[in-house]
């Protein structure tokens, strides 16, 4: 039994964070899948802007395209959806072993929509339908407008990753927006079992750009704070969502057969090299969570992570230490925001590129 299977005991599934039609076409996803214990994947306009330049299998393809498509937009989905259909295929058996709970892959919606409600729904709805797989997660930034998109496509009984969160705030406002768009869907008759959403929480982001500053302000209880804010964040996150779905606010909902967003730990590439690669693994593993882990990261795990239920352990840690944070005058909200603003540029960048090479 690998590592992963071990994990997934625990309660957590591990996804793979990066997809390309190398991965795809050489067999190693079906491997991590299959052997492994992988059991999803997400991407990002970063992953494909990568996978465009990396993978020797679209440039045929793509030429095609640029004599039969005049829209730059229209050819990197007509590129990326059999990607995203033949990792979904990978994945089914999965998701029905799961009965529906896992083995998703994450389609993300054009960058430049983040601010724009409707036409991200009408985006999703487009994407769900070219892609037509049940095991498909459109992804969502969590900007004001996009969880209000959330909460319409969740009371359609659309299946969303909702991403780019960095706070407890933030993330909260996702369960809520899950919560009124699922009651919503059940009052028309929806069933609501059919309905799968996970909240995708930023960590490694948050620790750098936080430790910076603690760095800068130098006293022995800024010092002691380095590389735990992530964590703590992550950790009070996972007692909101017990609170929240394990509790009678849901509980309504829970009886008809609705499942619980899961939180779904992203940016887990630890980037400060004086961490443990494995540091937003080994801490998080626990009942009702998602890892999705980048390749190099998932190697390192494998080869030396530690498998133990960890995400509610130091509750009362991460609460002392989210509050040490506030009285140094570093606000992980505010971070959250400035954060996420920087994720949107980050990924509407690499939009653009996929543009321009497409």
């Amino acid at each position: 039994m690998s590592k992963l299977h071990e994990v997934k005991k625990l309660g957590q599934s591990i996804w793979l964070d990066n997809l390309s039609r190398t991965i795809i076409r050489e067999g190693e996803l079906a491997k991590l899948v299959n052997e492994e214990g992988v059991s999803g994947i997400t991407s990002n306009p970063a992953i494909f802007q990568k996978a465009l330049t990396d993978s020797p299998y679209y440039q045929a393809d793509l030429a095609q395209l640029k004599l039969s498509t005049a829209d730059a937009e229209a050819r990197y989905e007509a590129l990326i959806i059999p990607d995203i259909q033949a990792a979904c295929d990978i994945l089914m058996a999965t998701y029905h072993t799961s009965l529906g709970d896992d083995g998703y892959v994450s389609l993300e919606v054009a960058p430049a929509l983040a601010d724009d409600t409707a036409a991200t729904v009408a985006a999703a709805l487009r994407l769900k339908s070219a892609v037509n797989r049940p095991n498909l997660l459109i992804k969502i930034p969590a900007t004001a407008a996009g969880i209000a998109a959330f909460e319409q496509l969740t009371g359609m009984g659309v299946s969303v990753n909702i991403t780019l969160l960095f706070s407890i705030k933030q993330t909260v406002k996702t369960f809520e927006a899950y919560i009124k768009g699922l009651r919503h869907f059940v009052s028309l008759g929806g069933d609501g079992s059919k309905v799968k959403a996970v909240a995708s929480l930023f960590l490694s982001r948050v620790d750098s750009n936080i430790d910076p500053r603690l760095v800068a302000i130098a006293t022995p209880a800024a010092l002691a704070l380095q590389g735990r804010c992530a964590l703590a964040i992550a950790k009070l996150s996972y007692q909101r969502y017990k609170q929240l779905f394990h509790g009678t606010y849901f509980a309504d909902l829970a009886s008809a057969g609705c499942r619980p967003q899961y939180l779904l730990w992203a940016s887990t590439g630890t980037k400060n090299k004086a961490y443990s690669d494995v540091k937003y693994i080994d801490n998080l593993i626990g009942a009702a969570t998602i890892n999705t882990v980048p390749s190099a990261t998932l190697d390192a795990f494998r080869d030396h992570g530690t498998v133990a239920d960890t995400v509610e352990s130091g509750a009362a840690s991460a609460q002392t230490d989210y509050l040490a944070l506030e009285a140094l005058g570093i606000l992980a909200d505010e971070v959250g925001e400035v954060l996420q603003q920087e994720g949107l540029k980050i990924f509407a960048d690499a939009y653009q590129q996929i543009l321009a090479t497409c």
